[in-house]
């Protein structure tokens, strides 16, 4: 009889650890839009087009981080008053 609780215990926080990972996994995962390619220049270059546009991106992309990283850095620190 022991036996058989011990067992179910185990199954039951077993069932809580698994449905807990799976929550939590679930709540972490974040929708990713879909990459738009602008198709910019001539007709003659489709290929080129999507290359320099997602290289725009991750220019902006990058220029972005850049500024809001100097951004945090140029806000001033609160110093506790000093009792």
């Amino acid at each position: 009889m022991k036996g058989i609780f011990g067992l179910i215990g185990l199954l039951l926080s077993l069932v809580v650890a698994g449905f807990l990972v799976k929550k939590q996994l679930t709540s972490t995962q974040q929708i990713v839009p879909a990459l738009q390619v602008h198709m910019t220049g001539s007709p003659q270059s489709p290929a080129s087009a999507p290359a320099s546009s997602v290289r725009e991106q991750s220019q902006q992309v990058q220029q972005q981080y850049k500024q809001a990283i100097e951004g945090a850095l140029q806000q001033p620190r609160t110093m506790p008053q000093e009792k």
